[in-house]
């Protein structure tokens, strides 16, 4: 028998990654973890890279997505899959809400 897990909306939780970036782990399995992210106007996700592949959605706001050097405009609704290791970063153009998802589990996102 699997055992499941739920997350309740909460406000509080909440880390700051960066200068108005910050994020949330709401829920995760043995192989998934989704994660919120709340990006404010202006603010920059400096490039990175990690080894776990990260699905996302675009829930709302706008933001310019670029992963392996090409630009993506996206608006709510978009979503996009980046691939482990690939580098990837954000310019934040308007106040906006992401949900991610990464496999496998991001053992730093664990709280």
């Amino acid at each position: 028998m699997s055992i499941y897990k739920v997350g309740k909306a909460d406000k509080n939780g909440y880390i700051n990654v960066f200068e108005g970036i910050k994020r949330k782990t709401l829920v995760y399995g043995d192989k998934t973890l989704l994660t919120e992210f709340i990006l404010s106007k202006d603010k920059i996700l400096p490039a990175h890279k990690h080894p776990e592949e990260q699905t996302g959605y675009l829930v709302s706001g706008h933001i310019l997505l670029t992963i392996d050097g090409e630009v993506h405009d996206m608006e709510p609704g978009d979503s996009w899959s980046i691939p482990g290791n690939a580098k990837h970063g954000a310019e934040i153009k308007e106040d906006s809400v992401a949900l991610e998802v990464f496999s496998p589990v991001r053992e730093d996102y664990i709280v």
